[in-house]
């Protein structure tokens, strides 16, 4: 997982990323303590998760995070703050916060929050730096032509070697967890995007016929993509 730490205390940003790293070894952490500096490593890197200072010297830190969405619409992000302020919280659950953290932090609450954040947005923790690394490109490139040769060739190791490795450390074989993967967003599509079609809903996802991608939608999830946002969205009689 790739993790932005912003915070205009050099001493913050050293904590925060020592106890992450205490308990994640293997995850790469970026740390800024100023917005530009924070922005240019969002647009260099895809971050996954984002620790956010609500106090910075420049802006302030949900003015930040509007910017960062921007940039990155699917980053998450945990507020950082050594003030309970109510107007915040009004306005950091508006722009879809994740949660927050009070200064100074205790490690054991910053191990929680993170494991909650593991545990609710079903992230799999790889043991090492090589699937770390394949997880990340699936997510980036779920939706083009990605295959075990392709993703092989990445990590610079043989097919048959990662495949063991992934199926080892992740629990399933990378072709399958690359279909789950997809239907997975695909899920999140049919619901937060009503007006997208079918067809449009299985290319962005990277299936590139709909008869295709709607009897492995039904395959995983019992049900087509028609019914399951009918169902879900509660559109159904």
């Amino acid at each position: 997982m790739k993790l932005l730490i912003v915070d205009d205390e050099p001493l913050e940003l050293e904590q925060l990323n020592y106890l992450i790293k205490q308990k994640w070894p293997i995850w790469e952490i970026h740390c800024a303590e100023e917005a530009t500096q924070a922005l240019n490593l969002s647009r260099e890197n895809k971050f996954t998760l984002a620790f956010i200072d609500i106090r910075l010297p420049d802006i302030s830190g949900l003015e930040l995070i509007e910017l960062l969405k921007k940039i990155n619409p699917n980053l998450n992000f945990i507020i950082t703050t050594a003030y309970q302020n109510f107007e915040y919280a009004q306005k950091s659950i508006k722009l879809g916060v994740f949660d927050y953290l009070v200064k100074p932090i205790i490690e054991s609450e910053l191990i929680e929050v993170i494991q909650k954040f593991i545990d609710s947005h079903g992230y799999l923790i790889a043991k090492s730096k090589m699937i770390e690394e394949v997880l990340e490109i699936i997510e980036s490139d779920y939706a083009g032509q990605i295959s075990l040769e392709t993703l092989a060739e990445s990590v610079h190791v043989s097919p048959t070697y990662l495949s063991k490795k992934f199926s080892e450390e992740i629990g399933q074989g990378i072709p399958s967890f690359i279909m789950k993967y997809r239907i997975e967003k695909a899920k999140f599509l049919l619901l937060e995007y009503p007006d997208y079609n079918m067809a449009l809903v299985a290319e962005l996802v990277g299936f590139h016929s709909q008869n295709y991608f709607t009897n492995v939608f039904k395959k995983y999830e019992g049900v087509t993509p028609s019914k399951y946002r009918e169902v879900k969205s509660g559109t159904h009689d």
